[in-house]
């Protein structure tokens, strides 16, 4: 059973590590030339991830991934997502679309060990870890990967939380209060 958990954590970190590197990866030089940028949008297929000229809105695409199709523009999950979203992006160095996608790789992997979770309640959870580090932005990616690490081990969503809040602390001297 150990063997099998370190497996699963071992493959995680290594489509971890692939995805983080696919997302940003630098463009070649001259790989731009002769080609124009369109931004994609579908009302009808969720793509599996955004990329960086995609113009899905990210809270809608994640909603609509949580629960397998597209959701309507205004609708309750969706509004709920963006507004998720919307914190997210005040205590973290990435860009909407990349936490979005990281949210949903993050969901997937907590899928596959039997612990799944609502996207929205990890975000605001990252979030509220997050805003106690003041102006210090904070790696979303990094934290998710602590959190599926923890996770992993058996701990509970609010016990995980502690001990993000406890890793991600703001430092001692920096002259902010938590």
């Amino acid at each position: 059973m150990t063997r099998r958990l370190a497996s699963l954590i071992l493959a995680g970190q290594m489509l971890g590590t692939l995805l983080l590197a696919a997302c940003d990866r630098p463009q070649e030089p001259g790989s731009e030339e002769g080609q124009a940028v369109v931004a994609r949008t579908s009302e009808s297929e969720l793509p599996a991830w955004l990329s960086p000229t995609d113009g899905t809105d990210p809270g809608r695409w994640l909603a609509g991934r949580e629960v397998g199709h597209p959701l309507p523009a205004g609708s309750e999950p969706v509004r709920t997502m963006q507004d998720a979203l919307a914190q997210a992006k005040g205590g973290f160095i990435e860009d909407p679309r990349m936490i979005a996608n990281r949210t949903a790789q993050l969901g997937l992997m907590l899928a596959e060990i039997g612990k799944t979770e609502r996207y929205a309640l990890l975000l605001t959870g990252f979030s509220t870890v997050a805003a106690r580090r003041g102006r210090h932005k904070s790696l979303y990616g990094e934290m998710c990967q602590h959190y599926f690490n923890t996770r992993a081990r058996g701990v509970d969503h609010a016990a995980a939380l502690a001990l993000l809040a406890d890793r991600f602390a703001p430092l001692a001297g920096d002259g902010e209060t938590p």
